[in-house]
């Protein structure tokens, strides 16, 4: 059994090349890539597939543990096809390797009359290291789709907290939607990093499209007002609307030393004159 599993594995080692060939001919067909992609993957191929080909001839002749090299292998493979093909093609091209190995020592089973036991025995190899493949493979679409994921919830949660400037020292930050905590420790940080950078003397923060102000929002404005503050900052809250005024009142929560306007003209009315008097 086992000068049959050698045969079959140093087949399989000088024969890569040629069953690398026969692997990608039928990836190309799958992946059904565009020619720039097409020409890209051709030149890329060749030696990753007789690579992995080698390393399932070695594992039939030794049996040794090829652990690090699959998993360094299909790390470098799926780095290639994350970007490319999508992971369902990706898993389905791993059967490939399995489909040209089988025909060769389906071949030599009939040329060589091997039992057959000994394709059992060649599955009982390769097979799993074609499962830790895929597991790898999964591992690596799903950090790369994770990645992806990220980068787009944080331009989104940007876009949610946008600084306008209106002047050379005043901008305003239009809020629309809850303010979680989450929410607002990004408005204080994207507030602070923008104000420092515009070199912001007033920053308004218009709540017209804001649904509740209560105790938790309140106090997360608090935050922010008197974060900016210490970096000279004057903080204008507008927009509050009667019905969340009377909330406010409600709840005792006390706005007092927080200068508010009931919209947004007169606040930079408000600006204005101040700027004026100064002068």
């Amino acid at each position: 059994m086992k000068e049959e599993l050698n045969y079959i594995g140093q087949k399989i080692i000088n024969n890569r090349k040629i069953l690398a060939n026969s692997v990608t001919d039928l990836q190309k067909n799958l992946y059904d890539l565009s020619q720039n992609n097409l020409n890209w993957y051709e030149d890329t191929d060749n030696n990753r597939a007789s690579h992995l080909i080698e390393l399932l001839g070695k594992s039939l002749i030794d049996k040794q543990q090829l652990s690090k090299e699959i998993v360094d292998w299909a790390k470098t493979e799926a780095s290639y096809l994350v970007d490319t093909i999508s992971l369902t093609q990706a898993l389905r091209s791993l059967a490939f390797y399995r489909t040209v190995i089988w025909d060769v020592f389906t071949e030599e089973l009939e040329q060589q009359q091997f039992a057959a036991l000994t394709m059992l025995d060649v599955s009982k190899i390769i097979d799993p290291l074609l499962d830790e493949i895929s597991a790898v493979f999964g591992e690596v679409f799903q950090d790369h789709s994770n990645k992806l994921m990220k980068i787009a919830y944080t331009a989104l949660e940007e876009l949610s907290v946008p600084v306008v400037p209106i002047n050379k020292n005043v901008a305003v930050v239009p809020l629309i939607g809850e303010i979680d905590t989450h929410r607002s420790q990004l408005i204080l940080e994207v507030t602070m990093e923008e104000s420092s950078k515009l070199k912001l003397e007033y920053l308004i923060l218009d709540v017209t499209g804001v649904p509740v102000i209560d105790t938790m929002v309140a106090d997360n404005l608090f935050k922010v007002i008197y974060a900016l503050k210490l970096l000279g900052v004057e903080t204008i809250i507008t927009g509050i609307r009667p019905e969340i005024a009377q909330t406010i009142v409600s709840i005792g929560v006390n706005f007092k030393g927080v200068t508010t306007f009931a919209d947004l003209p007169t606040a930079l009315s408000s600006i204005d004159l101040k700027v004026v008097h100064q002068n």
